[in-house]
């Protein structure tokens, strides 16, 4: 309850909650209330009185007596206090004498005054150690569980909440998906038709199956210009994915810790869920993210070669992801966890194969190559989605040079 402007509360509705809470007190139960500047009839209906300051010090744990005359004899035996006039508020008058202003003037510390007092060393000790005793012939509370709910309700609890918190995010989302449409668009048209710009040599039927079979060709250049449009269509998408997760997750995490300390589910269901719901919105977005690369880019229009591209570059934006959820639970905070990712990002554009190709390096960073995604992600592309191209045998060692030969 509390008594202020902004609870939206007057004095006679005030009263008529104390009497109720009066009323539920006189049943043998105890009523915990929150109150601000009450009146002097109110504050004197409550028996004891817990007060503390910034920072969450407690400065008086106690009885209030009758007329507040325990809780203004504490105050008054500080020296410095002044004393109460006649027929002020016990509250207001506790507030105005406990400021941190009145600190500062008086040069003392209320919470360190309290800690050393005879109220906190004997009451309140006393109390606390009576209250730790089991009294004759009980016993200790046990539950065969840590959790109330089995392991599938905790995921499916935290998943049903982590499905409203991103979809109350519309900020997040929208920029994400904003975000996919310009990125995509601008990639499309820089490299606007360059995969059907290929040179075909010749054209056999294989009777036995019954298909057509295309043989194409492509320049060096023309290589570079396909594997520079899958460069930068993950890379750059995927470093603004990894970056913006990581805000989220930094808040959600301060709840999480809320909510695990309480014994509401473990981590393994939250992380699931998280995981669970990330993953449903990068399906959605690189869907729009891969129909518009392939289709500006010029890619063979099948079925199964779109779902292969739309499949590859759908493993990499989740690697990128998970990656930056990752560092954000592995640091204390968001602003480190961005210091580390800025880290990860150069590490994997500079051994990606693309800047510089894998038989340049030393033989002891060569297996670099193979720990970033997108190394595979570009060999596939390659070798599912161009169409038949005859680099296979006739250009295997330029692209040897680049790691991506299927041979």
């Amino acid at each position: 309850m509390r008594y202020d402007r902004t609870s939206g509360l007057d004095a006679r509705a005030a009263a008529i909650v104390m009497r109720t809470v009066r009323n539920t007190v006189d049943t043998g139960r105890t009523v915990v209330c929150t109150i601000h500047q009450p009146s002097i009839d109110i504050f004197e209906a409550f028996d004891e009185l817990l007060l503390m300051k910034r920072e969450g010090n407690v400065i008086y744990a106690g009885p209030l007596g009758r007329h507040s005359h325990k809780l203004v004899e504490y105050f008054e035996a500080v020296p410095g206090v002044p004393k109460i006039t006649e027929g002020y508020n016990p509250a207001t008058w506790m507030l105005d004498v406990s400021f941190t202003s009145v600190e500062a003037q008086l040069d003392v510390d209320f919470a360190e005054i309290y800690a050393n007092s005879g109220l906190y060393q004997y009451r309140n000790q006393e109390l606390i150690k009576g209250l730790s005793t089991p009294a004759p012939g009980t016993n200790d509370l046990y539950f065969p569980t840590k959790y109330s709910q089995s392991f599938l309700t905790q995921c499916l609890a935290c998943f049903w909440k982590q499905h409203w918190s991103y979809w109350r995010n519309s900020q997040y989302n929208a920029i994400r998906f904003f975000m996919t449409i310009v990125i995509g668009i601008i990639s499309g048209v820089i490299f606007l038709g360059k995969g059907s710009k290929m040179q075909v040599y010749n054209f056999g039927i294989y009777t036995l199956v019954i298909t057509f079979v295309y043989y194409y060709q492509l320049t060096h250049q023309q290589q570079d210009l396909l594997l520079g449009a899958t460069y930068s269509a993950v890379f750059f998408l995927g470093a603004s994915n990894a970056n913006a997760v990581q805000i989220v997750v930094a808040v959600e995490r301060t709840v999480f810790y809320r909510e695990r300390a309480v014994g509401m589910y473990s981590e393994l269901p939250y992380a699931f869920a998280q995981v669970a719901i990330e993953t449903i919105y990068v399906v959605i977005q690189t869907f729009i993210y891969a129909l518009l690369l392939y289709s500006m880019i010029g890619f063979e229009w099948t079925t199964v070669k779109f779902f292969y591209f739309y499949y590859f570059i759908f493993m990499c934006f989740t690697y990128f992801s998970m990656c930056g959820m990752m560092v954000v639970a592995l640091t204390p905070n968001h602003q480190i966890a961005v210091i580390v990712m800025s880290f990860f990002f150069s590490f994997w554009n500079l051994f990606s194969g693309f800047l510089i190709s894998r038989p340049v390096c030393i033989y002891n960073v060569k297996y670099y190559f193979q720990r970033h995604i997108y190394t595979y992600m570009r060999s596939f592309v390659i070798v599912f989605v161009i169409p038949h191209i005859s680099f296979y045998l006739k250009s295997c060692h330029y692209y040897h040079n680049y790691d991506t030969c299927a041979l």
